[in-house]
């Protein structure tokens, strides 16, 4: 699939700020949060930004983004629509967690509940996201047992990521942060490995030949129905040489992972935390970025198959 911006900008901004909203509600309820009145609205904010700069990108990826607000009411077949609705609903306990911090404090009851409440919603956010590609049969890539955990491992990455660097610059539990981070970058980087074996080692769900009714042999078009390229080749077939694929997935797993993994366990080891939480999460975020335009530019759709294309 040919990779878009705005979709590359979706997957990777939501992930940093839901990400960071779950482990808010995480840290809240061990008490694991600066107590400092400005804390929870201003961490909140700023995850409610990187979420929804992602949201309002994805809307750059529709003929009429106008009328992105009909998508909602598809939500009984739509994993779009469901992830539209899971985040706004997001934002109402979010809210409601940044305004109780300010009024009643982090301790009292009601803020706990709504900083737990809040980061199951985010999950479950960064969940319809997931599913979104996962549910999609014609893409062999994404639609398997891997596409959904990957999101969520990702998301929850990227966010304790930016929660070490916010704690870092709060006096918070920033080691303990760091600490997390360091074992999510590890599970991570096992995650993308194991997904790109997946994929290389998997077989094509159709062939020209099963899809004519044969069950062995090989089919060859005699002519190309195109000989330029349409919109189909473009956006469903496009190709990524080998080579290229080989360095940027080496480079996902030194910006995305390798650097960020040595960066938080520096941090939890109480060396230069600051600094270094800053950059372990600008590292994240430039290789997670990186690691979505592979996830789409690797994912063929089975129409390319008509096109004498492998899918």
């Amino acid at each position: 699939m040919r990779p878009a911006s705005s979709v590359l900008l979706l997957t990777t901004l939501t992930g940093f700020g839901y990400g960071l909203l779950a482990w808010m509600g995480v840290f809240e309820i061990f008490g694991g949060l600066p107590d400092t009145r400005s804390f929870g609205p201003a961490a909140t904010l700023t995850a409610l930004g990187f979420a929804s700069a992602g949201l309002v990108a994805s809307t750059m990826h529709l003929g009429r983004p106008e009328r992105a607000w009909r998508a909602f009411s598809q939500w009984r077949s739509s994993w779009l629509a469901r992830e539209g609705l899971a985040a706004a609903a997001t934002n109402l306990p979010a809210l409601g967690f940044a305004i109780s911090w300010w009024i009643s404090g982090p301790d009292v009851p009601l803020t706990v509940a709504l900083g737990l409440c809040t980061g199951v919603m985010a999950m479950l956010t960064i969940g319809c996201t997931a599913m979104i590609y996962a549910s999609l049969k014609p893409i062999r890539q994404w639609y398997n047992a891997h596409t959904l955990p990957d999101y969520l491992i990702y998301g929850a990455f990227s966010g304790i990521l930016l929660l070490t660097l916010i704690l870092g610059f709060s006096h918070g539990a920033v080691r303990l942060a760091a600490g997390i981070g360091t074992v999510l970058g590890v599970t991570g980087l096992i995650a993308k490995r194991a997904y790109w074996t997946y994929i290389d080692s998997q077989t094509p769900m159709v062939t020209l030949a099963s899809a004519l009714g044969f069950s062995s042999g090989l089919v060859r078009p005699l002519d190309l129905p195109h000989f330029t390229e349409n919109f189909i080749l473009r956006e469903m077939g496009f190709r990524i040489a080998r080579r290229h694929r080989t360095k940027l997935r080496r480079l996902v797993i030194l910006v995305a992972f390798a650097i960020p993994i040595a960066c938080a366990g520096l941090a939890a080891l109480g060396v230069m935390p600051e600094a270094l939480s800053v950059f372990a999460a600008m590292s994240a975020g430039m290789g997670l970025f990186i690691e979505r335009w592979l996830f789409f530019a690797e994912a063929t759709h089975v129409a390319a198959i008509y096109y004498g294309r492998a899918a």
